[in-house]
């Protein structure tokens, strides 16, 4: 399987949800939250240049004169938008294209945030380790067992694993 930014984000997010979608078992289109992130993508990405980028296995929300841009809907899970903001960042800069990164959280009735990301030696390090972790977590027979938590009330993989 290649390893794209999705799976960086999932893996961080929930190493379950991350092996169900490798595998091909998808269940976003049934969630509210994901059709609301798909919405803000769309709004932000209307009519501009430089939106929604799609080359190899990535799908990049912007690339500006300085940022390599991610957007989310909020910032409920920072490091798993962060470490796939930075897969996004090493791969192009792979390419020649060698740009700071910026995290835009666009949650409902706050204000908007914004991060800046840095790859350097050690999150090029960090990168590296997880994607040889995605490797062996997708090679197992069965996927990881449910691990309880908060953010599992809102995932749209909830059925799947309590019901």
């Amino acid at each position: 399987m290649n390893i794209n930014g999705t799976l960086i984000n999932y893996y961080f997010h929930c190493k379950r949800q991350c092996y169900l979608f490798a595998n091909r078992i998808n269940l976003e289109d049934n969630s509210e939250d994901v059709r609301v992130g798909r919405i803000i993508h769309q709004i932000e990405s209307e009519d501009k240049k430089n939106a929604e980028i799609k080359y190899s296995n990535m799908s990049v929300d912007k690339i500006t004169e300085n940022y390599i841009v991610e957007i989310k809907k909020s910032d409920a899970d920072v490091k798993a938008t962060r470490m796939q903001l930075l897969f996004y960042m090493k791969n192009l800069e792979e390419k020649g294209i060698k740009k700071e990164g910026k995290i835009i959280y666009k949650e409902k009735n706050k204000v908007e945030k914004n991060e800046k990301v840095i790859l350097n030696e050690e999150t090029k390090k960090e990168l590296e380790k997880c994607e040889k972790e995605i490797e062996e977590l997708l090679k197992l027979r069965n996927p990881p067992q449910p691990t309880k938590s908060k953010k599992c009330n809102k995932c749209a993989y909830y059925e799947y694993c309590y019901i």
